[in-house]
């Protein structure tokens, strides 16, 4: 089973996302990818390091937060204490899940009205 991180909180601070976790993520690196889980009605944004794919799980309750950035274009970050790192690619991703999830009801329409009454 891959390595799921959940993010815990997130804030819009100096023009930029903040999205925190209380697990390292110091050996990860952004794959550029965002999938949709429609199990836990969340984002995944995939990270890898050197064995496997991480799952960095963005979960409804920040939707609003990625609106926000998306909106405004600031860049995204992920972080646990000192360690920062920017997801790149983020808001192409992002745009791209959104678009496809839109009146689709291969996402469950659960997800499809969420999605939608947010984005």
């Amino acid at each position: 089973m891959k390595k799921r991180i959940t993010i815990l909180k997130a804030s819009l601070t100096e023009n930029r996302l903040l999205l925190e976790t209380n697990e390292p993520i110091s050996r990860l690196v952004p794959a550029e990818q965002i999938l949709v889980d429609t199990k836990h009605y969340s984002f995944i944004y995939l990270m890898e390091d050197k064995e496997d794919y991480t799952y960095i799980e963005l979960p409804e309750q920040i939707w609003p937060f990625l609106k926000s950035a998306h909106a405004q274009k600031f860049p995204v970050w992920i972080s646990f204490k000192e360690q920062k790192l920017e997801l790149l690619n983020f808001h192409e991703e992002l745009e791209y899940v959104i678009s496809n999830i839109g009146g689709n009801s291969n996402y469950g329409n659960e997800m499809v009205t969420k999605v939608e009454g947010i984005f």
